[in-house]
């Protein structure tokens, strides 16, 4: 065999061999791109399947923030509800606490023109006034300004 024969016959087995290296590789290739594919596809499939688990998950927050917000909106009502009553309650304290001076100013004037009552030095108040308009001509008898005592309630003025 001559030379060039043997040159043609190693250009064919290396045609060959690439022809042949390449075609693998194609389907090399072709394999890993189907096994990628189907790898893709099982993530989907198993996506799809925690999908509904995610959105149980969601919808239970979504209840739980709904049962937060409203148990701070009544939270918020009660502590308003509970500021006016503690305001009412001031209001009503402090109408209470005027009524009681009222009163107790009512009792000590009775206390004061009622003769009966004994003062702290034992005497009765008529005797304290009787010696405080010895010593004082200024002071004055409640008992003795008004003779009559109207009721500014009554509308008859006949009884």
């Amino acid at each position: 065999m001559d030379n060039q024969t043997v040159w043609i016959v190693v250009a064919i087995v290396v045609v060959v061999l690439i022809i042949g290296a390449v075609a693998m590789s194609r389907r090399s290739g072709a394999r890993r791109v189907d096994a990628e594919r189907a790898r893709a596809q099982e993530i989907r499939e198993k996506a799809a399947a925690d999908q509904v688990e995610v959105q149980r998950r969601e919808a239970e927050a979504a209840r739980l923030d709904a049962q937060a917000r409203l148990a701070q909106a009544e939270a918020d009502a009660r502590a308003a509800d509970a500021a006016a009553l503690q305001a009412e309650a001031h209001a009503r304290g402090t109408e209470a606490s005027g009524a009681r001076s009222e009163l107790d100013e009512r009792l000590r004037t009775a206390d004061r023109i009622d003769p009966d009552v004994v003062t702290d030095e034992g005497r009765s108040n008529h005797e304290v006034i009787a010696e405080q308009r010895r010593t004082d001509p200024d002071v004055v008898d409640e008992r003795r300004t008004d003779p009559v005592v109207v009721d500014e309630r009554r509308t008859d003025p006949a009884t």
